[in-house]
């Protein structure tokens, strides 16, 4: 109730059940243990398909604080206050010390501010982080690195500076690392590429810098690698074209050198390589892609013919605009005979 208290919804209702001695029964987004009838979930979704929602015809939208009194709940398993876009103030430095149980934090799409407390990484069954969408600044907790069975990690939308600690290759578990959106400088740690399971790598709209780790290009179950809107210089490592990565943005960046070779292990649903600095032709090996199905090109200083066949029957000029002389179809500028 203290947690309540803390806390202002007036649309929806979802607090108008929590009456009663036995917060256990009937309480709107609490579950209990049923061995020592201990609250061990809050879940508490501003966007959900509830008939509660669907009653009132809207999203929730909340205001107030998350109250330290919610560290009183020391068989809290998982904490979700989510999407409900108006509650604002820090997330209690007790969450880290006072929870040992928790292995669900949710608390993104609010207007939280502060930082992330210095001592997350004594959430040692911590499993999923998500604090995106929120106010949340300061440098990323050193001590984030030892939440060994985090999975899903993600901070996007926030206003975190400073760089990505040097160890989170630490974070072995991890499958989801989303931190796109922030202030983050400095450079792609290295030991990145020792998280075997990671697949998706979102470090998108940063003030990122340096080369892009070589060793990106082979980790065994990466798919998903989206680097664009940041200041990465040098060359593409070759290796990323004959990877498991097959949806790839390094788009707005400074990169610079040549396109490298394409094989039969390139499969790339999205490759988008724009507002860079490359400059050469675009291979011929392209057309021995498996597949290419989103390409962008443009706004480069590619040179020569644009290779025929597939995938360039599918896509259309914008891909190759604004190069220094790219010619041939689907551009209007045909190729000179040296060309």
């Amino acid at each position: 109730m203290a947690f309540k208290s803390a806390l202002h919804e007036p649309h929806i209702g979802i607090f108008k059940s929590w009456t009663g001695p036995d917060c256990c029964h009937k309480w709107y987004g609490i579950s209990c243990d049923p061995k020592t009838n201990r609250v061990a979930d809050i879940n508490l979704r501003g966007e959900s398909e509830d008939p509660i929602f669907q009653k009132a015809g809207r999203t929730g939208y909340m205001t107030g604080t998350i109250s330290p009194a919610i560290c009183g709940l020391n068989r809290l398993s998982s904490l979700t206050i989510s999407d409900w876009k108006g509650i604002s103030g820090e997330i209690p430095k007790c969450v880290a010390t006072m929870l040992p149980s928790l292995r669900v934090l949710d608390l993104v799409g609010n207007r939280l501010g502060g930082e992330l407390p210095a001592d997350i990484g004594r959430l040692h069954r911590l499993t999923v982080l998500n604090v995106a969408d929120n106010r949340i600044a300061g440098r990323i907790p050193r001590s984030l690195t030892n939440l060994s069975g985090l999975m899903h990690l993600d901070l996007r939308n926030n206003r975190f500076t400073g760089s990505i600690p040097t160890d989170f290759g630490r974070l072995g578990m991890l499958s989801r690392a989303l931190l796109s959106r922030n202030f983050l400088t400095g450079s792609i740690p290295d030991s990145v590429s020792r998280i075997y399971r990671l697949a998706d790598l979102d470090l998108s709209l940063n003030r990122l810098s340096g080369g892009i780790p070589p060793l990106l290009g082979r980790m065994a179950v990466l798919a998903t690698l989206n680097l664009d809107g940041n200041r990465f210089t040098g060359g593409i490592p070759a290796d990323l074209f004959s990877s498991s990565v097959t949806n790839l943005n390094l788009s707005r960046n400074a990169l610079d050198g040549k396109l490298p070779e394409f094989g039969p292990r390139s499969y790339f649903t999205v490759l988008d390589l724009s507002r860079n600095r490359l400059t050469g032709g675009i291979p011929a090996s392209i057309t021995s892609a498996s597949y290419v199905g989103h390409l962008d090109l443009s706004y480069n200083h590619l040179c020569g013919k644009i290779p025929a066949g597939s995938p360039f029957d599918h896509l259309d000029a914008a891909s190759f605009e604004f190069n220094d002389c790219l010619c041939g179809s689907p551009l209007k500028r045909p190729c000179l005979t040296k060309q």
